[in-house]
């Protein structure tokens, strides 16, 4: 089994000039994503566009970018959605595909209460056999997953962690001290993650990480190693890209971003659009302050 790692990247769907998802550049992506420093990839989350891709392109990109990787890093399938049935379904589907883990985000829209939150993922967790991570992201879902849930929710043998985004640091305190050994709390925010690793946290699912990868990662080794201070140093220099990718909805700065640096990844689909140009300008500013990690492929 392919181990979940500490550096997870949540990948863009690169698209192609007709809006198609481009699966040739997509497993590009994941190749160079995994040569800068990610342990593995979310495929089809919130920054894969997830809400915009069918049924049939999640399928499609959870096979194609398994069989690009093999066991160089591993793929964690973005299942979770408002449907318990079609949650599923669909992390069924990503089992059959090779996927080694799914992310499950709280169901968003419809506000169930606690006790549904715990069925919904409780139910996901016995329908396959994979590694289940939930994500708690309040920002975009309106409901939070309340540390006294999540932990209940740490019981179940294969929910091995919690992706988490809700800028709420007593909670994840609560999630980190609370939990059995073994499970994780990955940060679901880039600017997050110094301060919850420091507090025993495991790694983060990032976007930054497309294009500091070996940067981020090595904030992190210093940090597992004791090397606070010189974590401490890196995470403040890296603090200003990690804001600037959030300037409008993510993933429009970061694709915008890697079509800067020479990784064509396409536009957003709609309602997503491109930033305007005084947007641009403030993320072409930022991307001139760092050193681009990512091994720059070009389509054929």
């Amino acid at each position: 089994m392919v181990t979940v790692g500490r550096l997870i990247t949540a990948m863009v769907t690169p698209f192609d000039v007709h809006g198609h998802v481009d699966y040739t550049q997509a497993k590009r992506l994941a190749s160079s994503l995994i040569d800068s420093g990610s342990d593995g990839l979310v495929i089809s989350g919130t920054t894969g566009e997830s809400p915009t891709l069918t049924k049939d392109e999640k399928i499609h990109l959870f096979r194609e970018i398994k069989t690009e990787l093999g066991d160089r890093g591993a793929v964690v399938a973005g299942t979770g959605n408002y449907s318990t049935a079609e949650s599923i379904e669909l992390t069924q589907e990503a089992e059959k595909e090779g996927a080694d883990a799914v992310l499950l985000v709280v169901p968003y829209y419809n506000k169930p209460t606690q006790e549904g939150l715990y069925q919904h993922f409780k139910a996901i967790a016995e329908s396959t056999n994979l590694p289940c991570i939930l994500y708690n992201v309040p920002s975009r879902t309106i409901t939070s997953l309340a540390w006294e849930t999540t932990l209940r929710l740490s019981q179940i043998d294969n929910i091995i962690g919690v992706k988490e985004a809700s800028g709420d640091f007593e909670q994840i305190a609560r999630i980190i001290a609370g939990a059995p050994l073994g499970f994780h709390v990955w940060s679901g925010n880039d600017s997050d993650t110094f301060s919850i690793m420091t507090m025993g946290g495991y790694g983060v699912i990032s976007v930054a990480s497309h294009i500091v990868g070996l940067q981020i990662k090595s904030m992190m080794d210093l940090t597992v190693a004791g090397r606070t201070a010189e974590a401490a140093f890196e995470h403040l220099r890296l603090t200003p890209i990690f804001k600037g990718l959030f300037v409008v909805s993510n993933p429009i700065p970061i694709k915008y971003s890697l079509n800067q640096a020479g990784f064509d990844v396409g536009k957003p689909r709609l309602p997503l659009t491109e930033p305007d140009e005084k947007t641009a300008q403030q993320i072409q500013m930022m991307l001139s302050s760092y050193k681009i990690d990512l091994p720059i492929s070009t389509k054929a």
